[in-house]
């Protein structure tokens, strides 16, 4: 694929999991890409200070909750993929109003900067958790929204208030809304990482939170390709775009298979701290993937087994970036 050869690319969350992996598949395939990550007093720039590929960007640090920032750095680019969020659940229990002002007033500044700029495309990234606890199955783009977290209902006013400006504005915007990416990079607040680092430290005993909820797990070079095809799809603005695999696993058996897969003879134990809220837990996930197939041509590559074989391996190479015992927001 070279239709980004020669683009302009605005990222926002740049420096993220998700984020990292896109900016660098654009730049494998030729856009100019402007990455713009947190503002830090370190000066750090997230995973890109890690990547081969961060000379070829123009990386600019600084706040989506501030506009005249984001006029700056997005000025004359054609496409705009927008991650920058705040994603942990846990922590949205405990700072609620910090993801209102990230999550929905920091997009809806891209949303004005686009809009104001005249971008050929922006792609907002929505969330699998803004379903809630499927109602039918596979989720198709128009189940319900159920905000059963702080984190999911910002997300539901973040998709709302994009649509809104497609509905008003015509802003060429489209929402892909990927279910469980996992993959390298991920932080161990997610369970994947979470389950590898404890196994490959040594630890006896795996702590987790509930193991009965399934989830729809989708490896990140999957979720990047299908980030691209919404950006180069015709006729699709306006459109949400269900990313997944369209299979579901439980928590505890992507924990008993990950313990097989790295030789551990850890047990998994419940601990209480990690355990939502029980209305505010999301019992089952898993996609319909039509949609995508039939309009963007995208389906996944990497299979769950493969992702987590090269999840581990990755981890195995960077376990000094994990603190496997210990528990954070």
């Amino acid at each position: 694929m070279n239709s980004f050869k020669g683009k302009k690319v605005f990222i926002t969350g740049a420096g993220g999991f998700i984020g990292s992996h896109l900016a660098e598949e654009l730049c494998n395939e030729g856009a100019n890409v402007t990455a713009f990550v947190h503002y830090n007093a370190l000066g750090t720039n997230g995973w890109l200070d890690h990547s081969s590929f961060a000379s070829e960007m123009r990386i600019i640090r600084g706040d989506i909750c501030d506009r005249d920032i984001i006029m700056g750095a997005m000025e004359d680019a054609e496409f705009v993929f927008h991650l920058a969020a705040l994603i942990a659940i846990p922590y949205s229990y405990a700072s609620p109003i910090s993801y209102i002002k990230t999550n929905i007033e920091g997009t809806l500044n891209i949303l004005q900067c686009s809009r104001l700029l005249g971008v050929s495309r922006l792609i907002h990234t929505s969330t699998s958790e803004v379903y809630g606890t499927a109602l039918s199955v596979p989720i198709t783009e128009d189940h319900p929204l159920q905000g059963q977290s702080p984190y999911s209902a910002s997300k539901i006013g973040a998709d709302k208030i994009t649509e809104s400006f497609f509905c008003s504005f015509d802003l060429p915007a489209v929402t892909v809304r990927p279910f469980n990416t996992f993959g390298p990079r991920q932080s161990s607040r997610a369970v994947i990482p979470t389950i590898i680092s404890q196994c490959l430290s040594g630890t006896k005993r795996i702590q987790l939170g509930n193991l009965n909820p399934t989830r729809d797990l989708n490896y990140v070079k999957n979720t990047v390709r299908g980030f691209l095809a919404a950006a180069l799809a015709k006729g699709v603005e306006g459109n949400t775009f269900n990313l997944g695999s369209g299979e579901e696993i439980s928590i505890g058996d992507v924990a008993n298979l990950i313990i097989e897969k790295t030789g551990s003879n850890a047990v998994v134990e419940c601990d209480t701290r990690r355990l939502r809220p029980e209305k505010s837990e999301v019992e089952r996930l898993v996609a319909s993937t039509t949609k995508a197939k039939e309009k963007l041509n995208w389906k996944p590559d990497v299979s769950f087994q493969d992702g987590i074989d090269l999840t581990i391996n990755w981890c195995t190479e960077n376990l000094e970036a994990f603190r496997p015992n210990e528990y954070s927001l």
